[in-house]
């Protein structure tokens, strides 16, 4: 294991650039397949890129917020004392390494939102407790519980499927989520994912190969914000910096806030949504802080690490353009439809989503490609229809262990480069792959 370790790590390191140069080179890579597997000329696979560039604008402000307003909850005085005690739960590098993955992977099967953002601000906390953990190892595990998100409460593609009104009711009705999320097959590769993958990452420890981080390192930046009155050396403690430290507008804005969300989970049950999380993380953020200023001054220091997401989130908008207008998503999924039999269909359908998932970083968005190919070929081969739903699902969560698009946040949190997890990731890949495929076959 440590040999293959060392391999896939060293490979990475070699040759996968910052997640902007990766994009740019898949951006090549799909537009040259554009032009050799479907009729599209140049000019139109240049168009459907264009074209599709905003898609994702409303995505990448959700991703940018969950990142801020994740670091801004962690950074305040009450949930940094809940991390370090936690982490406090460790001795020894191999107890974090465990203990972070299960955390991840809870945090990610409630939502994947909560678990990218938690798993990361875990593990930094973890690596000031445990100094001789390797970092490297450590924010890849955490970053390896998003394997079960798809699979798990806030699930795209089987929570589409159960609502009134989606796109494919016409072909295959209404599916409840006992039927996806809740059907014993679908909970025996969690299960099998929650008692494997820990092993896993512990497996690949190697302390001779091991990079630690001093953990002054990890400490958050809390300068203060600068305002116009710092600079001008005033120290009046005018009417609007008391407002600016004012604890009851805090509290008054925070306890509105939190009505909110009470009010929402009465109406609408436990469906937490990528705004919902965002919504309670910033409105936690701002009761925990006490003060607006405090808040600012913690809001100041996140978006420092939002850059990636901001700039890299149109172009992965543009690939997603080309696959789907060119025709390019809906030629893989017709390949593995063309090669399955009942036996062998959920497999190739999450090997083909897995694919598709790494050109088109967004579970709603290859659903709605997938849906009609897939669905299809499912019902003239006796499949389920909840059974071939899932097995896109898990194979949209599978290959984002390889995939820059994902790991951005934690990434951002950690101060990692993609290539510093990513040798780790690969061997989780093809660990949740065989994992993933055995109980889509057998059970």
């Amino acid at each position: 294991m440590n040999a293959l370790t060392n391999l896939t790590t060293r490979i990475m390191q070699r040759y996968l650039p910052d997640p902007f140069l990766f994009v740019i080179v898949l951006t090549f890579v799909v537009f040259g397949l554009g032009l050799i597997l479907t009729p599209s000329t140049p000019m139109d696979m240049v168009a459907h890129w264009g074209n599709g560039f905003w898609d994702l604008l409303t995505f990448a402000m959700q991703m940018v917020l969950i990142l801020v307003t994740g670091y801004v909850l962690a950074s305040s005085p009450f949930f940094k004392r809940m991390l370090q005690k936690m982490a406090g739960l460790a001795k020894t590098p191999g107890q974090a390494i465990v203990i972070v993955t299960l955390v991840a992977l809870m945090a990610s099967w409630i939502n994947w939102g909560f678990g990218l953002v938690i798993g990361a601000l875990f593990a930094k906390e973890l690596a000031k407790k445990v100094t001789t953990v390797d970092y490297r190892l450590l924010i890849a595990s955490a970053y390896s519980g998003f394997i079960v998100w798809h699979g798990g409460l806030a699930g795209s593609i089987p929570l589409t499927v159960a609502t009134g009104g989606h796109f494919s009711e016409d072909m295959i009705g209404l599916i409840p989520t006992s039927e996806t999320i809740f059907a014993p097959f679908n909970l025996v590769i969690v299960a099998a994912l929650f008692i494997t993958v820990p092993i896993l990452n512990r497996l690949m420890m190697n302390q001779k190969e091991a990079v630690n981080v001093d953990p002054a390192l990890l400490e958050d930046d809390e300068t203060a914000a600068t305002t116009d009155s710092d600079l001008l050396g005033s120290e009046e403690l005018t009417p609007a910096k008391r407002l600016e430290r004012s604890r009851l507008i805090s509290l008054v804005t925070g306890v509105m806030g939190i009505a909110f969300l009470v009010y929402y989970l009465v109406q609408n049950g436990f469906d937490l949504n990528l705004d919902i999380v965002n919504f309670l993380f910033l409105f936690l953020g701002i009761l925990f802080h006490g003060t607006p200023q405090n808040f600012l001054n913690s809001v100041a220091s996140a978006v420092k690490n939002a850059g990636g997401i901001i700039i890299q989130f149109p172009f992965y908008a543009g690939i997603m353009g080309m696959m789907v207008a060119s025709g390019l998503a809906a030629e893989f999924s017709q390949w593995f439809v063309s090669i399955s039999n009942e036996t062998t269909f959920p497999l190739f359908a999450f090997i083909s989503a897995g694919i598709v998932n790494f050109f088109v970083p967004s579970g709603g968005g290859q659903w709605a490609v997938q849906a009609p190919i897939m669905l299809g070929a499912g019902s003239e081969l006796g499949v389920d229809a909840a059974k071939t739903a899932m097995a896109v699902a898990w194979g949209d969560a599978w290959t984002n262990m390889i995939q820059p698009f994902w790991a951005l946040p934690a990434l951002a949190i950690a101060g990692l480069k993609a290539r510093d997890i990513m040798g780790f990731c690969v061997i989780v890949l093809f660990m949740s792959g065989i994992v993933i495929g055995l109980g889509l076959v057998l059970l």
